[in-house]
């Protein structure tokens, strides 16, 4: 027996009565844009639902295309806006409405700061109940021409047998081609100029994975390859980047390893004479400017003494930690990868300084009662990714430390773990955005907590 009569007699409903029906994918729909998130899309409600609208601005009239939906919850992008904001600015990179790459460019960049921090207000807020004592400036840099990483996607189609490079389209894997990118630093906006017609002359393609582009004390292409590279096509990027004045680093199922031994890369934090070794693969900072700004803002908060020991978690290669040890009588420093402890370690070393120790810990856990930590500090600095560091900040009270910095990129955890500080008797001092990446809604941030 079928499920129901098919002259539209009794039907079996589910369980909780009759289902809504959902929003099509593709449908256009004229929405009132009444704020933005946090994220930097429009916020709009219609027909009972909540629509998020990438690419609109708060008091704009619009008319977005739906490309998700999820019970009341509607994820769109602008199509065109028929009552333009007052804010509203023409995007300056004509792929824009394409990429997935930034999504405020059609906002002023004051105004984006201005969105970043009302998000971290908010966070903190809510979250964790408190407001600091007393708001930083923004740190920031220049708006355009900033970022010294980035990945390109590259993918061989068999059925038109061409090669797609560019960016990723936004919620979407299509590959937006990709001829300049106006966020990267000069010398990347020249390399990805011409490598797509390099990419698309090789005799084999497929076996292409992704490239990463780099810049800091010299330019580096990453080429990820699924299968051997032939001989000739290894050869055209030879070439190209003998031509672009980078090196070229080579991945297969390894290690990225630089075509030529011997190659090394590094980035400068100039205000303390100092060079960090880094191989593609490990995190760096993407702004240059702004790291070296976030460094300076958080040693003048920390004020490492001469005859303080202080504590780094989550140090990476020692981007903090060096700096802190020009100052400080003693630093530990904490990472929970082993490779990038010795890498951090040989950073120290290489620079002279012998009054950094590198550790390795479980920084998703409890510091318990490591070795290191048995003497206690004057200070901490910490600075997690975007899961923040739950455990870690449990009880750190314990370490002694009446100073402490936590440097973020997740206004989220950042609140759940201030709310874990202040139930041990930290106050809120200080808190600040950091804008590292301009164009686009992500939030860093700063913030210095102290007991008493």
């Amino acid at each position: 027996m079928s499920r129901h009569k098919r002259n539209g007699g009794l039907r079996f409903q589910p369980a909780g009565g009759e289902r809504a029906t959902q929003v099509p994918v593709g449908k256009k729909q004229r929405l009132v844009i009444e704020r933005l998130a946090g994220d930097g899309r429009g916020i709009a409600f219609e027909d009972g639902r909540t629509w998020f609208v990438s690419g609109a601005l708060a008091g704009e009239t619009v008319e977005a295309r739906v490309l998700a939906a999820r019970g009341k919850v509607v994820e769109a992008r602008l199509e065109r806006v028929q009552q333009a904001s007052a804010e509203r600015r023409a995007a300056p990179c004509r792929h824009y409405d394409r990429c997935g790459g930034c999504n405020l460019q059609h906002l002023p960049h004051a105004d984006q700061l201005a969105l970043k921090q009302r998000t971290l207000a908010e966070q903190l807020q809510r979250v964790a109940g408190v407001t600091p004592e007393h708001w930083a400036a923004p740190l920031s840099g220049p708006e355009f021409g900033y970022r010294r990483r980035a990945r390109v996607a590259v993918r061989w189609d068999p059925k038109r047998r061409e090669l797609d490079v560019g960016f990723r389209a936004e919620a979407s894997q299509d590959i937006v081609a990709i001829e300049d990118c106006p966020v990267l630093v000069q010398p990347l906006q020249t390399i990805l100029r011409h490598l797509p017609t390099v990419l698309r002359s090789f005799d084999k393609p497929q076996v292409l994975g992704h490239v990463e582009l780099f810049s800091a004390t010299a330019e580096a292409v990453l080429v990820r390859h699924v299968a051997p590279l032939a001989d000739q096509d290894l050869a055209r990027l030879r070439a190209f980047c003998q031509q672009s004045d980078a090196q070229l680093w080579l991945q297969g199922e390894g290690e990225p390893t630089p075509d030529q031994p011997g190659q090394t890369l590094g980035f400068e934090l100039t205000p303390w004479d100092l060079t960090l070794a880094w191989r593609p693969g490990d995190f760096v900072q993407v702004n240059a400017a702004v790291n070296l700004a976030m460094i300076e803002q958080a040693l003048a908060w920390l004020a490492p003494q001469a005859d303080e020991r202080v504590l780094d978690l989550f140090c990476g290669l020692g981007n903090f930690a060096l700096p802190l040890a020009r100052s400080a009588g003693e630093v530990v420093a904490v990472e929970g990868v082993q490779a990038m402890v010795e890498r951090a370690a040989a950073n120290a070393q290489a620079n002279g300084l012998v009054n950094a120790s590198f550790h390795q810990a479980d920084l998703s856990q409890p510091l318990g009662d490591a070795a290191w930590a048995a003497n206690g500090f004057s200070a901490v600095l910490l600075d997690p990714p975007r899961d923040g560091a739950q455990e870690v900040v449990k009880n750190i009270v314990r370490l002694g430390a009446r100073r402490l910095v936590y440097v973020s990129c997740n206004p989220a955890t950042l609140a759940r773990d201030t709310q874990t500080l202040v139930a041990q008797g930290y106050r809120l001092k200080r808190a600040g955005i950091l804008d590292m990446f301009p164009q686009t809604a992500h939030v860093e941030a700063m913030a210095l907590f102290e007991v008493g």
